[in-house]
């Protein structure tokens, strides 16, 4: 069974950068995209920005437009968000997903903003 695994959460200031980075355990078959979900306490989880694998169309929430950027690496099955100018409503428990044949899902990383 394939696992995502992520990394890079953590506390920072309002205005701050955190990169958050989830590797697959094992080659994903037929691997289409990759993104970034959040989530907080009450609310649905919300999608933040996916990339295509081959041509890397990116897509991004309205939100996270001009302070984050999501790369990826077919190959290796990685997926990274940049998340700069942070802000407190960024807090969250941000979790990778990959599409290919199947669907994956990180555990979740927790990123706080606060000051």
């Amino acid at each position: 069974q394939v696992q995502l695994v992520e990394s890079g959460g953590g506390l920072v200031q309002p205005g701050g950068s955190l990169r958050l980075s989830c590797a697959a355990s094992a080659a994903i078959a037929r691997l289409s995209s990759m993104a970034w979900y959040r989530q907080t306490l009450g609310n649905e989880r919300e999608l933040v920005a996916s990339i295509t694998t081959g041509s890397k169309i990116r897509w991004y929430a309205n939100f996270a437009k001009g302070r984050f950027a999501i790369s990826g690496d077919d190959a290796k099955n990685t997926v990274e968000l940049q998340m700069n100018s942070l802000r407190q409503e960024d807090t969250a428990v941000y979790y990778c997903h990959m599409r290919g044949q199947d669907t994956y899902w990180g555990q979740g990383t927790r990123v706080t903003v606060s000051s």
